[in-house]
């Protein structure tokens, strides 16, 4: 590389870095594979001007053109509506040559009811992989990457993450990868009341967010949503042979045992990223490959966290959160 070309792609890099410490809500690029480019986005249906918005919609669309066999989702982000993609952190993977898109997830920000107060709630949310795709090992970064950043921007609290599944692969997935996780075949799961609260106030306000129905069942018990493809998700429905299997049958035979799939039921799974589960994360899931681009991403979000409420208490002039500007805008002093 030639010092000249070196040189442009530090300027870009330093460019691309002091955008993104100035960013309220996240709109990262990073390579997570040699070939392969992510792109997250926070919030895209009120970040994002009406062209920008088209194109990732019609990103998504075109993965999931090529990942349904029959049907068109009607939930969601699908519907193009800025209020749906308003609550969603979308997470694209594109081949970084071409820049096809291949993979995506859709996570969901929920505000959920809990002891009189409100507790957010990101659901893991609809994941999607092109089939010519499958096998570079994007499990990882679909479903673990933009939770974990989004902990390590919050200052590394505790995040409490919910998922809605058939799949034994993905159930597995969540098991493995989250902490306190419920329902699972692991025999240290348990059902807390908080699980139970967190449930109940999700079922009953937030069933649009994976396409569930107002008829669907909810067995508190178990946390089996039963009749669940009846809320716009119906081309998402499987059989148990269809189902991707995870490596470990103790995961396999679970969702046998207590899914219904002729009749369409799904795991309501609730569980936290901690600092135990963000450690489990990067050893297991995060190719080697990527960690240098995922440690600056982190470095950046962490820097945030310092450095923005710093300049917006040094702003007089806009507003943030419960500070108001010392004068409206274009005032003068008196």
């Amino acid at each position: 590389m030639s010092i000249v070309a070196a040189a442009r792609r530090i300027r870009r890099n330093i460019g691309f870095w002091v955008t993104a410490l100035g960013q309220e809500a996240m709109d990262l690029s990073l390579r997570t594979h040699a070939d392969l480019r992510t792109r997250i986005v926070e919030s895209p249906g009120t970040t994002l001007d009406d062209a920008a918005l088209a194109a990732i919609v019609a990103d998504l669309r075109i993965v999931a053109g090529k990942t349904l066999p029959a049907g068109d989702l009607t939930y969601g982000l699908f519907s193009g509506r800025r209020e749906a993609l308003a609550r969603s952190i979308v997470t694209l993977v594109s081949d970084a040559t071409s820049g096809q898109p291949i993979a995506f997830n859709a996570l969901a920000v929920m505000q959920v009811a809990r002891d009189g107060d409100t507790q957010e709630v990101i659901h893991l949310g609809l994941v999607m992989v092109d089939p010519q795709a499958r096998g570079k090992g994007l499990s990882g970064v679909l479903y673990g990457l933009t939770t974990l950043l989004l902990f390590i921007r919050d200052g590394l609290r505790p995040k409490w993450i919910s998922n809605v599944t058939q799949v034994p692969a993905v159930a597995g997935m969540v098991c493995e990868t989250f902490s306190d996780v419920y329902p699972s075949p692991l025999p240290q799961a348990r059902q807390s009341f908080a699980h139970l609260q967190l449930a109940r106030g999700i079922m009953r306000a937030h069933r649009a967010v994976f396409g569930v129905g107002e008829d669907a069942g909810f067995d508190e018990t178990r946390f089996v949503i039963t009749n669940a493809y009846t809320g716009g998700s119906d081309a998402l429905k499987k059989t148990f042979d269809d189902a991707p299997k995870h490596r470990d049958d103790l995961y396999n035979g679970y969702c046998a045992r207590e899914l219904d799939y002729a009749r369409g039921d799904d795991l309501l799974q609730l569980g936290r990223i901690d600092l135990a589960a963000a450690r489990r994360y990067l050893l297991r899931e995060i190719p080697s490959g990527s960690l240098p681009a995922l440690l600056a991403a982190s470095a950046v979000l962490a820097l945030q966290r310092m450095i923005l409420p710093l300049l917006h208490w040094l702003d007089d002039k806009r507003p943030f959160g419960t500070l108001r500007p010392r004068l409206p805008s274009g005032g003068t002093a008196s």
